[in-house]
């Protein structure tokens, strides 16, 4: 009996180091991210409706001025969405790894990073055909620390971009010319790396000649003329489990180089270099103000009246008037918010130019609407597409639609429901139906406007502190 006790206390006191010896073979076992990518190829992604893509918020990349949303890979990849004939929606990344583990996950489709492709990034991915031409070089300040040679590197320390080529690069000019200097890999932005240089908080790092170029032409104190590769073809990357997707990427890219509109781009972003500047110096650009207009703080002060993430209401005041508060619309909509002169008596607006009273007039018309929806649309998500649709079309008219969603058995408290019929709002025989009370509406503007304020909400969400 004692023996049978004493074996049964050694299986107890094994237990735990037998537990901890199988996480530990589980754990070692467990597969790269890369091995098993997510199964979604062109198909998949056309029957979701968008494609999703990472890019870098920069000044060379995507970015928002003056309320717009802008950049090189931003409309490259607009415009292979129109290509495709899907929405577009774009995820910031500033970690490779990280990039490359969301892609393989499926949470995102493409990488619309400029890699230089190697072996070790084909365990990653897939590559499309170069979609461009970069080279590698110092960027560095002209004073005391300038250097006129990659020789006088040597004893220098280089801060560079964590997962980027550029370390065996440089560790392969390092062994060429006997140097010896100083690699810090840091896990952020090419830009951050530049801004760092500009404030003398490190001296030298190296990127892409695209994003140094952009950056010496609103920093004069920049050098970015000391070339540490020669120009290499980028690609980007998508999952290697999806052929389809990857093959009407390279038809897209033979078709912009064949018929100019990447060199147009090109030169819009990169040689015009006022326009650089202007874009990317001033306090209305993610990249160095962090600003969306002069009228934030008034912006932010109404979204809290309404309850709103201020970036929305943001987006809603650049759709109606570019944040122009003396707009006139053909209609004789003015003000900031576009209100008609019937609104502005209703709401007390007596300067529609005054971008306080146009905002306040505004922003007291989408309680109004708020509240109109709010015991058909209890969902506060789904009820702000109700009411900017009712502000741009008038809420009699999605009120129409909304009795059409009902008397077909649909479900009134979703807006893509009711939108259905909106959107058919032009046609005699949706417009004359007897639960149609506004008669007919031009509904698929509206529809496509509700569309357009919340993509370039989810563009500012990205881009822009709340």
């Amino acid at each position: 009996m004692r023996k049978t006790w004493f074996f049964f206390l050694q299986i107890i006191f094994l237990l735990p180091f037998l537990d901890a010896c199988q996480s530990a073979d589980v754990e070692e076992s467990k597969p790269d991210f890369w091995e098993f990518p997510a199964e979604l190829d062109f198909d998949a992604i056309q029957n979701r409706g968008f494609i999703r893509a990472i890019v870098d918020n920069s000044s060379a990349s995507y970015y928002i001025y003056r309320g717009r949303t802008m950049g090189y890979e931003f409309e490259l990849l607009r415009n292979l969405a129109n290509r495709l004939g899907v929405g577009l929606r774009l995820i910031v990344r500033h970690d490779i790894e990280d990039a490359f583990r969301l892609l393989n996950e499926g949470k995102a489709d493409i990488v619309a990073i400029n890699f230089e492709v190697n072996e070790e990034r084909k365990k990653y991915a897939a590559f499309t055909q170069p979609v461009g031409r970069m080279k590698t070089v110092v960027v560095q300040r002209k004073d005391r620390t300038h250097i006129d040679s990659l020789a006088e590197l040597d004893q220098k320390k280089i801060y560079i971009k964590k997962g980027t080529i550029y370390k065996d690069r440089l560790l392969s000019l390092q062994d060429s010319l006997k140097l010896n200097f100083t690699l810090e890999e840091e896990n952020t932005g090419l830009e951050n790396l530049i801004n760092k240089v500009v404030q003398e908080e490190i001296d030298y790092t190296v990127v892409d000649d695209d994003v140094a170029l952009v950056n010496a032409t609103y920093y004069d104190n920049l050098d970015v003329s000391l070339m540490v590769s020669q120009a290499n073809p980028v690609s980007w990357a998508v999952r290697k489990n999806a052929p389809d997707l990857l093959n009407r990427i390279d038809e897209w890219i033979a078709r912009i180089d064949r018929t100019g509109y990447k060199a147009i781009l090109y030169h819009k972003y990169f040689l015009n270099k006022k326009n650089s500047y202007y874009r990317t110096s001033s306090a209305f650009s993610s990249v160095s103000g962090g600003r969306i207009s002069k009228y934030d703080e008034i912006i932010k002060d109404g979204a809290d009246q309404l309850g709103w993430d201020w970036r929305l209401l943001a987006a809603l005041v650049y759709k109606e008037s570019r944040f122009n508060n003396s707009a006139v619309s053909y209609a004789g909509a003015v003000g900031l918010l576009q209100l008609m002169p019937v609104t502005l008596q209703r709401f007390g607006v007596n300067d529609p130019n005054n971008p306080n009273e146009s905002l306040r007039g505004g922003v007291s018309y989408l309680k109004y609407l708020d509240g109109f929806w709010m015991e058909r649309v209890p969902d506060n998500t789904e009820r702000i597409k109700f009411i900017l649709a009712s502000y741009n079309v008038g809420h009699g008219h999605v009120q129409d639609a909304w009795r059409l969603a009902y008397k077909y058995g649909k479900d009134t408290r979703r807006w893509q429901n009711v939108a259905y019929y909106l959107e058919r709002k032009s046609q005699p025989e949706i417009y004359r139906d007897p639960w149609v009370k506004s008669g007919y509406a031009k509904g698929h503007v509206t529809v496509r406007y509700v569309r357009e304020v919340y993509g370039l909400y989810e563009s500012y969400k990205v881009l822009v502190e709340s």
